[in-house]
C-alpha cells in the first residue's frame, strides 16, 4: 500500500468514524473467508458494515474523533463494525459470535461513550430504531381507537334500546 493509498485510507476512516452512531471492535482471527462474506452480508442487511484495516492507520483516524476511546482495543486482527442505527452493528456482531466463536467482541463505542463487551451486548439486546418507531406509532394510535370506542359506545346502547322497544311492541 503506497503513501496515497494510507493517506486516503486514512480520510475515509476518519469521515466514517465521525459520522457513524457506534463502532464495535471485535478479533477475527481464525474466521474462514466464508464467515467473513456471511459476516459483511448480514451487516450490509441492516445497514452495518465491516471494514478490517491496519491498527496503526485505525489509530491515526481515530484522533480528533467522539470514538477515540476505542484505540486501545486496536490490537491484533480487529475489525471494525459500524452503523449510523446504535443498534443495528452490535446485534448483528453478537448474533454472529454466539454461532462462531472465532469471532470475539473487544469493546466499541457509541458516541463519546465506550463500551466494554458486555456493553456492546447490552445495547445488542435494546430494540432497533425502527421497532422503537413501530411501538411508538402504535402507542399514538391506541388512545384514539380507544376515545373512538368510547364515543360511539352510548350511541350503540341507545340503538339497542330502541331495537328492544321495536321488538317488544311488534311482539304485542
Amino acid at each position: 500500500m503506497d503513501r496515497a493509498a494510507k493517506s486516503e485510507l486514512v480520510t475515509s476512516l476518519n469521515t466514517i468514524f465521525k459520522e457513524t452512531g457506534v463502532v464495535v471492535v471485535a478479533h477475527y482471527a481464525g474466521l474462514t473467508v466464508a464467515d467473513m462474506q456471511n459476516l459483511r452480508r448480514q451487516m450490509g442487511q441492516v445497514g452495518a458494515t465491516v471494514k478490517v484495516a491496519k491498527n496503526r492507520l485505525a489509530k491515526i483516524a481515530l484522533d480528533g474523533t467522539e470514538v477515540a476511546s476505542i484505540s486501545p482495543l486496536l490490537k491484533g486482527p480487529t475489525l471494525l463494525a459500524y452503523s449510523s442505527d446504535p443498534v443495528a452493528a452490535p446485534k448483528v456482531a453478537v448474533n454472529f459470535a454466539k454461532t462462531n466463536d472465532k469471532l470475539v467482541i473487544l469493546g466499541g463505542a457509541m458516541g463519546a461513550t465506550a463500551l466494554n463487551a458486555d456493553g456492546v451486548k447490552a445495547l445488542a439486546t435494546l430494540p432497533s430504531l425502527d421497532e422503537m418507531r413501530a411501538k411508538l406509532i402504535g402507542l399514538v394510535q391506541a388512545p384514539a381507537t380507544k376515545i373512538a370506542q368510547v364515543v360511539t359506545a352510548p350511541a350503540a346502547k341507545v340503538a339497542r334500546v330502541f331495537k328492544a322497544y321495536a321488538e317488544k311492541s311488534e311482539a304485542a
